[in-house]
């Protein structure tokens, strides 16, 4: 009995270290993303500079109100794509933004090719982040979340369901006057690929310690 509660003690602590490391590389890479954001932001992040710039508060406080939204929304369509890990997420990826930006360490934007290198640097960061928080099993972000449980209501496949909201939400960020340039519409293409490859090493990485 004492060996299993230390199995599992175990277990929980490389799921959670996974877990919380994934928020901050992502918390770190969208603060990246966004010292260039005059290059083009993805859909969600072009929402929340726009809600920025247009009533105040700050970029990660506009993150954890709309996760927080699409909380509420999932609640009410599925509710077995919520859980803790869902909350967490939506509550502390914004304010990991806001911190890194606050703390003033990242390169300024220059408006020449090293830009691209800080934009390349931050979409390796949010989709490595993205793939191994998801590895810890904790749960889904609210965004994924919300994506899921639109799907299967609707009947849509996942890949539809996720390019008709993030175009609503890019038409919505687009008409409040969001950082939107050709980076925003190959964002996913770049970043899908990475989030893969991040999601199945730490899930087998994850795998191995668990084991030992």
């Amino acid at each position: 009995m004492e060996v299993q509660a230390q199995k599992s003690s175990h277990s929980a602590f490389i799921r959670y270290s996974f877990f919380f490391s994934g928020l901050i590389f992502f918390g770190l890479g969208v603060a990246f993303s966004v010292k260039v954001k005059y290059l083009g932001l993805h859909p969600w992040d072009v929402l929340n500079v726009a809600l920025f710039e247009h009533f105040g508060f700050s970029i990660g406080t506009w993150s954890i109100v709309i996760g927080l939204i699409l909380i509420g929304v999932s609640l009410l369509v599925r509710k077995k794509y919520v859980n803790i890990g869902t909350f967490l997420n939506a509550l502390l990826i914004g304010p990991i933004m806001d911190l890194f930006l606050w703390l003033d360490i990242l390169p300024d934007a220059t408006n020449n090719w090293t830009d691209y290198l800080l934009l390349l640097i931050g979409i390796l960061l949010i989709g490595i982040g993205g793939g191994m928080y998801v590895a810890g099993g904790v749960g889904a972000g609210p965004r994924d979340g919300f994506m899921l449980s639109i799907s299967e209501r609707t009947g849509l496949s996942v890949v539809k369901a996720r390019i008709l909201v993030e175009s609503i939400v890019l038409a919505i960020g687009f008409l409040l006057g969001g950082p939107i340039f050709w980076v925003t519409f190959v964002y996913t293409l770049i970043l899908s690929p990475i989030f893969q490859f991040s999601l199945k090493f730490f899930t087998r990485l994850r795998t191995q310690l668990e084991q030992k």
